[in-house]
C-alpha cells in the first residue's frame, strides 16, 4: 500500500455505557443526596453517606421538608417529603430504629381521624408549590400519600399504633377504587406489594390490573403514544408504562403485562436516556429549578429499574 503522508486515523473511542453517561450527568447537576444515592446503588458507596445527606431535610418534628420533593418548596415537613425519605431509607436498608419511630410520631400528628395522610398539609400555605398541587385548610385523606408509606413500613416490619388505622384506610381505599389515575394506582401497588395479608393483596392486585387495562391507564405501545390517552390534569405526554407500575420483577403489578409488553416498555425506558446522560421528567415542569432537581432523581430510578430487570447498564 502506498504511503500518503497523512496521519493515521485515531482509534474509534469505545461506546460509553448508560451508567458512565448517567454518572457524568449526576455529578454535573444533582443535589448531594442524589449524588450519594447514585454512589450507593452503582459505585459501591456507603449507606452512611446517604443518611447524612438525607438528614439535611429532616425537621425536629420527625418529618422531612426543605423541598425534598422538588415540587413542594419551603422548610416545613410534609407527608410527601416524608414518604420520599422513607423510600430512600428503605433502598439503603436503614428504614427502622429511632429515626423511623420519630417519623411515625410525625405521621400520627398530621393524619386524619381515619388514620390516612393528606397529600399536602395546610402548613405548606405561604411557601411555593407546584400549581397543580392544591393547598386547602381541610385536606382530604389520600391513598396517594398513605399507600406508599404504609407499604414501606410493613416491608420493614415496623409496628406503630398509627399503622393499624392507616392500613385499614388503605384497604378500604384500594377495595373501593373504580376510577383512578396512574399515580394513585402506583400508590396502591406500593401498598399491596408489602402489606402482610398476601392472599388479599393478590386478589386486590388482580382486580386493579384489570382496571388499569380497561381504563387504558398504561401505554403499551411506546411507538404509538399518540394513540394512548393521558389522564385528565396530567401534562401532555405524561404517559405511564408497565415499568412505572412494576418497578421490579417481584411486584404484583408485573403479572398485569405480558413478557412482550414489559420488554417493549423496558426497551423504551433504556432509549429515553438523553444526550447529556440523564432521563427526562414527564410531569409538568413549572419552574426551572424544580426540573433541574427532579431529573437526577428520575435518572437514578430509571437505572435502578433497568438493573432490577437485568438490563445491561454499564
Amino acid at each position: 500500500m502506498a504511503e500518503t503522508g497523512a496521519a493515521p486515523l485515531p482509534p474509534t473511542p469505545p461506546a460509553r455505557s448508560p451508567l458512565f453517561r448517567a454518572e457524568h450527568f449526576v455529578w454535573l447537576t444533582a443535589r448531594v443526596l442524589e449524588q450519594r444515592r447514585f454512589a450507593y446503588h452503582f459505585l459501591n458507596g456507603g449507606a452512611d453517606a446517604v443518611e447524612t445527606a438525607l438528614d439535611a431535610y429532616r425537621n425536629e418534628d420527625g418529618g422531612y421538608g426543605h423541598a425534598l420533593e422538588p415540587d413542594l418548596r419551603g422548610p416545613v415537613s410534609q407527608p410527601l417529603h416524608t414518604g420520599h425519605a422513607l423510600r430512600v431509607l428503605d433502598a439503603i436498608g436503614r428504614c427502622g430504629g429511632q429515626r423511623v419511630e420519630r417519623v411515625c410520631r410525625y405521621l400520627t400528628s398530621v393524619s386524619a381521624p381515619d388514620g390516612a395522610l393528606p397529600a399536602i398539609h395546610p402548613s405548606q400555605r405561604g411557601y411555593p408549590a407546584a400549581p397543580f398541587m392544591s393547598i386547602v385548610a381541610d385536606p382530604p385523606s389520600e391513598l396517594l400519600a398513605t399507600g406508599p408509606v404504609v407499604g414501606l413500613l410493613h416491608r420493614n416490619e415496623v409496628w406503630h399504633a398509627w399503622l393499624f388505622r392507616a392500613t385499614d384506610f388503605c384497604w378500604q381505599a384500594v377495595d373501593s377504587l373504580e376510577k383512578s389515575h396512574p399515580y394513585e394506582v402506583e400508590a396502591a401497588v406500593a401498598f399491596l406489594d408489602s402489606v402482610p395479608d398476601r392472599s388479599r393483596a393478590q386478589a386486590a392486585a388482580d382486580r386493579l390490573g384489570r382496571l388499569v387495562r380497561e381504563h387504558r391507564l398504561v401505554a403499551l405501545d411506546p411507538e404509538h403514544l399518540d394513540a394512548s390517552p393521558v389522564s385528565p390534569g396530567y401534562a401532555p405526554g405524561e404517559h405511564h408504562f408497565p415499568y412505572d407500575y412494576a418497578r421490579t420483577p417481584g411486584s404484583l403489578a408485573r403479572a398485569w403485562f405480558t413478557d412482550e409488553e414489559m420488554t417493549r416498555s423496558l426497551d423504551f425506558l433504556a432509549s429515553e436516556q438523553r444526550e447529556d446522560g440523564g432521563w427526562p421528567v414527564r410531569w409538568r415542569a413549572w419552574a426551572p429549578g424544580t426540573a433541574l432537581e427532579a431529573r437526577p432523581m428520575v435518572t437514578v430510578e430509571a437505572l435502578r429499574t433497568l438493573k432490577a430487570y437485568g438490563r445491561p447498564i454499564g
